[in-house]
């Protein structure tokens, strides 16, 4: 009786270690109040793979859009996510963009906006432009952030995922010809009086590359850097982060402009730099899922949940 016993509780024990064993990543680090890099590492090969090329009215890009869409039915269901529908001049005419929002109502009066731009270089949309880290791993963080929140409703200020259409130039970079998605929502949030509930803009962008450098953007709010390396330390990651100050024109920008407090969290010294590709590996095929690396996004998720947290706070 007793080795009968002792077998059907060896039994059991490997039953629940295999059981353990065979838990998604993604619920493994929810259950740790983390989000996974490995989930999220995967999560960009599969937009990736339904949506390689995702410039303005492509397949790709209406690819792009419903598969970030199917991973938010809970919050569709609840009313809280939004399609921002807009038409922009740009220099190849008119065209439709959309900015996908997702929102997590939270116990304190004030909002933190978190976003990342999915689409791909339209000057780019001929040659094998993939964007593995720029728009797609960003994107598939937003993701993973969102289904954390789920999980995890915001206790503090209220959580908004803004994928922003547009950030890219249609045809030559300039005030006019970029940004076109947050130029939109700032303005509309502008004139709904949305900004001034806004605690924080996060904005997440190029942050898996295998050598992750975080910038101290030039033109990130002053006490929101001061956070970020707090956010970096607290979590193991201080040497994620740059020394570099150089000031960079993001999504952030047409949201500070109207007094917002804004971080860009972004490594914009990606991959080697030659003749070839003295801007390293960014807006050219360089850009693929082997240059990127589930350690910095692990980094990244580390710390905007960490982010969330210290905004709360101070």
């Amino acid at each position: 009786m007793i080795a009968s016993l002792r077998a059907l509780c060896a039994s059991f024990a490997s039953f629940a270690l295999c059981s353990l064993l065979f838990v998604p990543s993604n619920a493994v680090a929810q259950a740790k109040g983390q989000i996974s890099g490995a989930a999220t590492y995967q999560l960009t090969k599969e937009l990736l793979a339904v949506a390689p090329k995702r410039f303005n009215g492509s397949p790709g890009h209406l690819a792009a859009e419903k598969f970030i869409e199917s991973h938010f039915e809970p919050e569709a269901r609840d009313h809280r996510l939004e399609i921002d529908t807009f038409t922009a001049s740009t220099p190849a005419g008119l065209q439709t963009m959309h900015n996908i929002i997702v929102k997590y109502p939270g116990k304190k009066d004030g909002l933190i906006v978190i976003g990342s731009h999915y689409e791909t270089n339209y000057p780019l949309k001929d040659i094998a432009f993939f964007g593995a880290n720029d728009g797609a791993c960003t994107s598939a963080l937003l993701i993973e952030i969102g289904q954390y929140l789920r999980a995890h409703p915001p206790q503090g200020y209220g959580v908004v995922l803004v994928f922003f259409d547009g950030e890219e130039a249609v045809k030559q970079w300039s005030a006019q010809d970029s940004l076109y998605g947050s130029r939109h929502l700032a303005a509309k949030w502008s004139q709904d009086g949305t900004l001034g509930h806004i605690k924080a803009f996060l904005l997440a962008d190029m942050i898996g590359d295998k050598q992750l450098d975080i910038d101290q953007d030039g033109n990130s709010n002053p006490r929101l850097i001061e956070l970020l390396k707090e956010a970096a330390k607290d979590t193991g990651h201080a040497n994620a982060i740059s020394r570099d100050h150089t000031p960079i024109e993001d999504d952030t920008v047409p949201f500070a402009r109207r007094g917002v407090p804004v971080l860009d969290v972004i490594d914009f010294d990606y991959g080697p730099h030659t003749d070839a590709t003295p801007d390293g590996y960014h807006h050219t095929a360089q850009d693929t899922i082997d240059k990127i690396s589930p350690q910095s996004l692990q980094t990244a998720g580390d710390i905007f949940l960490e982010l969330i947290r210290l905004v709360d706070q101070k």
